[in-house]
């Protein structure tokens, strides 16, 4: 399997997008944002000075005001060349000029909206096909997504379900995402909005994928397709189906109990390091450096 060079920076929603020089410009641009900038560590990691961005608003039913959110939040940190696309159709992702952008940016990242809508439009088009191929083969390509735009990332997609019916069979709607990333589910506005019956139920159907749970204000910043590091103020949940033992799911009926034994889960704050393939949590990234130095 190859070793993907480029990063995935997925974010729970409501991030912070970036820190306010002045009162006026906090009054405009502050909806639900806060103080930690996942934004800024998004431009950090493109490791370029005043990086090209694209920002896709396809899963977004405002992309306008959307997109000019993100144009101003990118401007706060110095970010003066920022593009959006409104990406709105399947054929849309065959334009020339949209592959000629995403071929020449340094980094894309996909709004929040609909996820299904992101699945739906970009499939197996020229543009997911180059988003792909760019983050394998270019170190420091960056490839974000916050809430619809994270969960669309992987390759197992929750499509919905409702939080309060979880756990009963059928109750989490799944499906393909973009593939961007195997082994792994990614929900979003996790514990705020009371997600962990959901992602459980994700796991239980398929166990051998690690389900990530992402906080508000919160995201995980994954390099070489395997680790994850904690990013941003809030928590990170990882349920880990591979040790399950006793599970009910193909036995029972749709909108009957679950029964699952033996789910092993972590809490991750800021700083925190998981490794997918390893299926192992460290402190930070010291810790996890020391170990790998140890097994060379």
């Amino acid at each position: 399997m190859t070793i993907p060079q480029g990063k995935l920076i997925a974010i729970g929603g409501n991030e912070d997008k970036g820190t306010y020089p002045n009162p006026k410009s906090m009054k405009k641009y502050y909806l639900d944002f806060f103080e930690l900038g996942i934004l800024k560590r998004i431009v950090t990691e493109l490791q370029v000075s005043n990086p090209r961005i694209e920002v896709i608003t396809t899963a977004s039913m405002i992309p306008e005001e959307v997109g000019d959110r993100y144009i101003g939040a990118f401007s706060i940190l110095g970010c003066t060349n920022v593009q959006v696309m409104h990406i709105r159709k399947p054929e849309d992702a065959s334009k020339p000029e949209y592959l000629e952008r995403l071929k020449t940016t340094d980094g894309i990242l996909f709004t929040g909206g609909d996820q299904s809508r992101l699945a739906d439009i970009y499939g197996e088009s020229e543009f997911l096909r180059l988003c792909r191929e760019r983050y394998q083969q270019e170190v420091n390509f960056v490839i974000a997504g916050t809430s619809a735009g994270a969960m669309a990332m992987s390759e197992i997609m929750i499509k919905g379900g409702s939080s309060t019916d979880a756990l009963k069979k059928g109750a989490v709607k799944l499906a393909r995402g973009l593939g961007l990333i195997k082994n792994v589910i990614i929900d979003s506005h996790f514990v705020k909005r009371g997600r962990f019956g959901r992602l459980i139920e994700a796991v239980g159907t398929y166990p051998k994928a690690i389900g990530i749970g992402l906080g508000e204000d919160t995201g995980i910043l994954i390099t070489k397709g395997n680790q994850i590091e904690t990013i941003g103020s809030n928590l990170v949940i990882i349920v880990d189906g591979h040790h399950i033992m006793h599970n009910n799911i193909k036995e029972v009926k749709k909108g009957m109990p679950l029964s699952i034994e033996n789910l092993m889960m972590h809490v991750l704050a800021k700083g925190n390091i998981y490794n997918i393939a390893e299926r192992t949590f460290y402190k930070d990234l010291d810790t996890h450096q020391k170990k790998e130095d140890i097994a060379y």
